[in-house]
C-alpha cells in the first residue's frame, strides 16, 4: 500500500497546490533561456517545467557506505539540487533544450541512460551515495548539509568518472571565470572514449569497499543499452558552475537584474541556492519572483533492476511551479550554464560582456581572457588510472578557494 500511495503522491499534490498558480501578468516568464507569455503560452510553459528532471528526498535505498543512512531526508536537499542542475546539462547534451517529456510516453534511449546515472544506488555515477561519499573530501560528513559551492566541487570530481557523457565541469574560483582555462579543459584530448570501469562506464564497476577485497560487483546497470562508439570530441560539452556570494546576510539588490539576465541566456542551466538550510533549484523568474523546483518531498527510492526501464513518473514535478521573492534569496548561490560547443561558449562570453559586465557598476563575477599570473598554474582535471567508482578519491590538489567559508564577498 505504501508503494501505491508513494507512486501517486506527486499527482495528489497537484490538487493541494492548486492555489499556487502562476500570476495573471503581462510580465514575461523566463525558464532556462526560454521566454513565455502566461496568458497565451501557459500550457507550453508548464510542459517545459514538467520536463525538467526533479530529484527529491528518497527513503529506503541501500545504506550509504554500507552502514550509513538509507534516506537523505533533512540533509540531502542541496545534493538533490546538484543532481537537477547536472541532469539539465545532460538533457541538453543528449536530447536538446527543446525536448519535452510526455507522461506514459515513449522516451529516447538516452533519456533512460540519463535516469540511470542518478538512481539511488551505489553504482550510479551521480547517485546520492556517490555524491555524499565524494563530499567527505570537501570536509562534509555523510548526512551533513551542503552549500552550493561544495556541491559544485563534488560534481566536478564525479564527472571525471563519467565516461559516457564526457562533460567538462568547470567551477570558477574567486568569482572569476577564465576563458583560457575553460578552453584548455574543453579541448583536452578525449581519452574517455573507450570503455572503462566506473559508475557510468561500459566496463564493470568496483566500489571502494569491494575493490579492497578483490570482489567484483555486478556490471553497470546501463550495460544493457546499445553501446554506440564514441569518437574523440573537438570540444567536450561544458557545464560551467560559478559559486558566488552576492551579499553578506541578504542578497544585495544591485545584483538582482544581473541574476535575471542569467536566466535569459540560452545557455542557462539554472541556479543552486535557496534559504538558510533550505536548498532549491531555481529555473527562472517572473517579475520579482524566482521560479524553482523544490526537493523537499520524500519519496520511495525507485528500484530498477539491471536491464529494465526506470519508472519515471516520480522524476517529474507535475505541480504548478513554486515561487519566492528574489529578495528572500540567500546570497550564497552557484550559477549554472551549459555550452555544448565552443561557439556556444563564445556566445555566452559575449552575452556576459554585453548584459552583465558593461551594464553593471558592481559585477556579479569577472570574465577574463588569460589565467591570472598570481594564481597557481591551471591543471586540467584527469581521472586517476585505477578501477574504482572514485568515491574514495577524496583528497584533492585543488583545494584553493573551495571551502564554503572562503567565498570572496562581492563589493557591497
Amino acid at each position: 500500500m505504501e508503494a501505491v500511495l508513494a507512486k501517486y503522491e506527486n499527482q495528489i499534490n497537484v490538487f493541494s497546490e492548486y492555489l499556487e498558480d502562476l500570476p495573471d501578468t503581462d510580465e514575461p516568464v523566463w525558464i532556462l533561456g526560454e521566454c513565455y507569455d502566461v496568458k497565451t503560452g501557459k500550457s507550453e510553459l508548464l510542459s517545459d517545467v514538467r520536463s525538467r528532471l526533479w530529484f527529491t528526498y528518497r527513503k529506503k535505498f541501500s545504506p550509504i557506505g554500507g552502514t550509513g543512512p538509507s534516506s537523505d531526508t533533512g540533509w540531502g536537499c542541496m545534493l538533490r539540487c546538484g543532481q537537477m542542475i547536472l541532469a539539465q546539462a545532460l538533457v541538453c547534451r543528449h536530447l536538446g533544450r527543446e525536448w519535452r517529456w510526455v507522461a506514459e510516453g515513449t522516451q529516447p534511449v538516452e533519456y533512460q541512460r540519463i535516469l540511470h546515472c542518478f538512481l539511488d544506488r551505489k553504482d550510479s555515477c551521480y547517485s546520492i551515495h556517490q555524491m555524499a561519499q565524494m563530499g567527505v573530501g570537501e570536509g562534509k560528513s555523510v548526512g551533513e548539509w551542503y552549500g552550493p559551492n561544495t556541491v559544485a566541487q563534488v560534481l566536478k570530481k564525479l564527472a571525471l568518472f563519467d565516461d559516457w557523457n564526457s562533460l567538462a565541469v568547470y567551477v570558477s574560483m574567486d568569482n572569476t571565470v577564465v576563458i583560457e582555462d575553460i578552453k584548455k579543459q574543453c579541448h583536452q584530448a578525449n581519452q574517455e572514449a573507450k570503455p572503462r570501469a566506473g559508475p557510468c562506464a561500459w566496463g564493470e564497476v568496483y566500489t571502494s569497499d569491494e575493490s579492497l577485497s578483490g570482489q567484483r560487483q555486478a556490471p553497470c546497470p546501463l550495460s544493457h543499452f546499445h553501446a554506440t562508439s564514441q569518437q574523440p570530441l573537438d570540444w567536450r560539452p561544458l557545464l560551467l558552475l560559478i559559486p558566488l556570494r552576492m551579499g553578506i546576510n541578504d542578497i544585495n539588490p544591485v545584483y538582482i537584474q544581473a541574476l535575471k539576465e542569467c536566466f535569459k541566456m540560452p545557455q542557462s542551466c539554472g541556479v543552486l541556492g535557496g534559504k538558510p538550510n533550505l536548498a532549491y533549484y531555481f529555473i527562472g523568474f517572473v517579475d520579482d519572483e524566482l521560479i524553482y523546483l523544490d526537493p523537499h518531498t520524500t519519496q520511495l527510492a525507485v528500484d530498477s533492476e539491471t536491464g529494465s526501464t526506470v519508472d519515471d513518473q516520480s522524476y517529474h514535478c507535475q505541480r504548478n511551479p513554486r515561487r519566492m521573492k528574489i529578495t528572500s534569496l540567500d546570497p550564497s548561490v552557484a550559477l549554472g550554464f551549459f555550452c555544448k560547443s565552443e561557439e556556444d561558449f563564445d556566445s555566452w562570453c559575449n552575452l556576459v560582456q554585453q548584459e552583465i559586465l558593461k551594464k553593471r557598476n558592481l559585477r556579479m563575477f569577472e570574465l577574463v581572457e588569460k589565467h591570472p599570473s598570481h594564481w597557481p598554474p591551471f591543471i586540467t582535471p584527469t581521472k586517476p588510472e585505477v578501477q574504482t567508482t572514485g568515491a574514495e578519491f577524496i583528497e584533492s590538489t585543488d583545494k584553493l578557494f573551495e571551502s564554503e567559508e572562503e567565498f570572496e564577498i562581492l563589493n557591497v
